[in-house]
């Protein structure tokens, strides 16, 4: 269809029957995207147990040194909920939530509560206009850039110059500010993820 996004799989103009669990998104249907928007339990993800984690393979070379090969430029959280789950209801919370989400279909929020908010952390330059929320981890004079593609709606502030504007939008599902204009300075934004 006109302004489908070029990762679709495939488009189909008729529903699928229901039995193949398809989503209704809509006058036609299109294939489920990979995300929902919608969060994971709270009271259960607060007690979960884990966190980032990184794919590294260490190969040792014939002369027995060894050569360190990073699978992946960004974590992935890795977690056990069966600590968070305190009662029958939080039991029936995470069934309902992963019927929803069809297991590991499509991925979801998730509130990692070790690291879930950013203060003033400078963004990165998409276009002129159009800039990128990033997380900045910064150690003994090393940096490590972690882009932010879903920052929770409602919770980002925006600054250029140490001055707090409103941009022309904030898309929460992509992790990009829109300026009317290009800013003067490089802008800086507070938020949750």
């Amino acid at each position: 269809p006109e302004g489908a996004s070029s990762s679709l799989l495939s488009v189909t103009k008729q529903r699928p029957p229901a039995r193949y669990g398809w989503l209704s998104l809509g006058p036609t249907s299109i294939m489920p995207q990979p995300f929902l928007d919608i969060a994971f339990p709270g009271s259960v993800g607060r007690g979960a147990t884990g966190g980032p984690g990184f794919s590294t393979q260490i190969v040792t070379l014939a002369s027995g040194a060894e050569q360190r090969n990073v699978n992946w430029s960004q974590a992935r959280g890795r977690w056990n909920i069966s600590t968070g789950i305190r009662s029958r209801a939080d039991m029936a919370a995470v069934i309902a939530h992963f019927h929803v989400v069809k297991g590991r279909a499509y991925s979801f929020r998730f509130k990692d509560w070790n690291d879930f908010d950013a203060a003033d952390q400078a963004m990165v330059q998409i276009t002129p206009t159009v800039w990128q929320i990033v997380k900045r981890y910064n150690r003994s004079g090393y940096e490590h850039v972690r882009t932010i593609t879903k920052p929770v709606a409602g919770s980002v502030a925006v600054k250029i110059a140490g001055s707090p504007v409103t941009p022309a939008a904030i898309d929460t599902l992509t992790g990009r500010i829109t300026f009317a204009s290009a800013p003067g300075s490089a802008p800086t934004a507070s938020f949750q993820f």
